[in-house]
Formats: structure tokens, C-alpha cells, sequence
């Protein structure tokens, strides 16, 4: 893959969406560090929020209630999420620099570029991680917990790719977290929908972080990074297909499991709608993916947060209904 969107006059990341605010508005001084947070690259974010919108939505729909504690929880939740996800990208990018350094996709990035030293980039994600910290500590004391709680899975995910072929099932466990902590931000307690809620979204995961594993798999193959892309190989599609099937089975089931008891049969028609509306989604993505075409595979990648924002969506009416 061509390197060439990076240009020692800019500092362009090669996968940045393009015109991006980071390249064209941010303050020069600051944009080695926001792209080291992948905030040229909005799509992490996206996929970190809405398993967060599910929880506290769900709990809602579930009979608590849409009330100002759950729009704080809501924005909390995307403030969190854009900070945590650029604390989690810098710690990804300080263990995998030399990895980073191999790949023609990533080599733009600003620690093998040379934009940002290990240490700065240390700093900054520290910087992050407390900002991130004090927007949870408005949380109650069980959401507090599960939040101190992801850190180990945050850690630890960078290197999965060094010791298992399913490091997509890492990320998983640490981008659907906010699942659980939402729901208990918004319930009080942990609860057994909000389980198979963060059990649908990691297969969600699962499913599109394969696609986007797609792109590098040559580079990989070369310096020996494990993904589920390179172990499904041709199969892809057929594993894909029963990612797919599990997602919408399990966020059904997490609907049924919270609103059964206590919704209207509306509020039941909506939310189950919207696990269908969103499976749908995720075919359209299948039928269209071509894995052997970077561009293809970045393209459908990102569709994912119009995928996740359907099923937002359609709670959002449950809880209306």
C-alpha cells in the first residue's frame, strides 16, 4: 500500500479521513498529539460510544427511565469515549511502534514518523486517561468500579496480536465494556441484559474488526502479527456470515431479556426492530465487502458506525414508546 498520503511538510496520517478537522482547523502544535488519538480518525470513537448508548439506553427502555441522569450519562459517555479512545490509541501506538514502522498503512503514524517521542506521547496519554477518569467519578460507585476495571483490558490488548489469532476478541472485550458500565451508570447494578448486550457487541467486533484486519494482511503475514483475517483466510465470508447471525441473536435476546417484564408491546416491537434493521446493515456490508481491496475493506469498515446507530436509534424510540 502507498505511503505517499503522509508528507514530511504535513504530517498526514496515510488512513485519515480526508479533510479532516485535525489537518485543516487544529492548532499546529497539537496535531501530532491528535493524531496520535486518532482523532483524524473518528471512527474509534464511534464504535467505543455506542455500545455505551446501548447500556444506558437499554437500562431506560428496561424502566428507569429517560431523565437528565441519562443524557449526563449519554454525554459523559462521549466525552469518555473520545478521551479513552485517544488514551488507548496512544498506548497501542507506543507498543506497536516498531510493528507501526513495518507497515506502509501505519508508518505515517506520528511515534514512527518521528512527529511525537515515546515520552511525549507517555504524557499525553496520562493527560487523557485522568481527564477520562474525572468524567467517570460523576458515575455511581458500581459504574466507577467496572470503569477502573477495563484498564486491564485496555493494557493488554496491544500485545494480543503478539500471542493469539483472535486479538479481535480483545478488543472486543475492551471497546463493548461501556455496555456494562451505562447500563449500571443508568440502573444501578450490573444486570444480565447489559451481559448479553456486551456479548452481542463483541461479536459485533468480531465482524468488523476482521474487515479492517483485511487491509494489512500481507504486511502482517511478513512480520508475524496474528489476526482473525489471517486465520479465516477465504473462509472470511462464512465466518463473518455467523458473526453476524450472533449479533442480532444476542442483541435480541438482550432486549427481550430487559424489556419483556416492563414494556409496552411497542417499546418490544421497536427494540427488537432495531437488532433486525441493524443486521440488515451488516449484510448490506457483506454483500458489498471485497477483502482483497484495502479501500474496500476501510470503506465498509467505517459504515459500522451507521450500523451501531441504527440500533441506537430504534432504543431510543423504545424508551419514547
Amino acid at each position: 500500500m502507498s505511503n505517499d498520503a503522509q508528507t514530511p511538510a504535513t504530517g498526514t496520517v496515510a488512513d485519515a479521513v480526508k479533510g479532516n478537522w485535525v489537518d485543516t482547523i487544529a492548532p499546529a502544535w497539537s496535531r501530532p498529539y491528535l493524531r496520535l488519538s486518532r482523532a483524524d480518525r473518528p471512527i474509534g470513537t464511534w464504535l467505543l460510544l455506542l455500545p455505551c448508548w446501548w447500556g444506558a439506553l437499554l437500562a431506560a427502555a428496561s424502566g428507569t427511565g429517560f431523565d437528565l441522569q441519562t443524557i449526563w450519562i449519554m454525554v459523559g459517555c462521549a466525552i469518555g469515549a473520545f478521551l479513552m479512545r485517544g488514551a488507548g490509541c496512544t498506548w497501542n501506538d507506543i507498543t506497536d511502534r516498531e510493528f507501526d514502522a513495518k507497515v506502509a498503512r501505519t508508518r505515517s503514524r506520528p511515534i514512527p514518523s518521528g512527529q511525537v517521542s515515546v515520552k511525549g506521547a507517555l504524557v499525553w496519554m496520562v493527560l487523557q486517561s485522568l481527564l477520562a477518569f474525572g468524567i467517570l467519578l460523576t458515575f455511581n460507585l458500581n459504574a466507577i468500579l467496572l470503569g477502573i476495571g477495563s484498564l486491564a483490558l485496555v493494557c493488554i490488548y496491544p500485545f494480543a496480536k503478539r500471542f493469539t489469532w483472535w486479538p479481535q476478541v480483545f478488543l472486543g472485550l475492551a471497546f463493548n465494556w461501556g455496555a456494562l458500565l451505562a447500563w449500571t451508570a443508568e440502573a444501578g447494578t450490573l444486570g444480565w441484559p447489559a451481559i448479553i448486550l456486551y456479548a452481542g457487541g463483541i461479536t459485533w467486533t468480531l465482524f468488523y474488526d476482521t474487515i479492517y484486519a483485511h487491509q494489512d494482511t500481507e504486511d502482517d503475514a511478513l512480520i508475524g502479527v496474528k489476526s482473525t483475517a489471517r486465520l479465516f483466510g477465504a473462509n472470511s465470508r462464512k465466518w463473518l456470515s455467523g458473526f453476524l447471525v450472533a449479533t442480532v441473536a444476542l442483541l435480541g435476546a438482550a432486549v427481550l431479556s430487559a424489556m419483556v417484564p416492563t414494556a409496552s408491546v411497542l417499546a418490544l416491537v421497536l427494540g427488537l426492530g432495531g437488532a433486525w434493521a441493524m443486521g440488515w446493515h451488516l449484510v448490506w456490508q457483506l454483500r458489498h465487502l471485497a477483502p482483497d481491496d484495502p479501500e474496500n475493506c476501510m470503506r465498509i469498515f467505517r459504515s459500522n458506525r451507521d450500523a451501531g446507530l441504527i440500533f441506537a436509534l430504534f432504543l431510543a424510540g423504545a424508551v419514547a414508546a
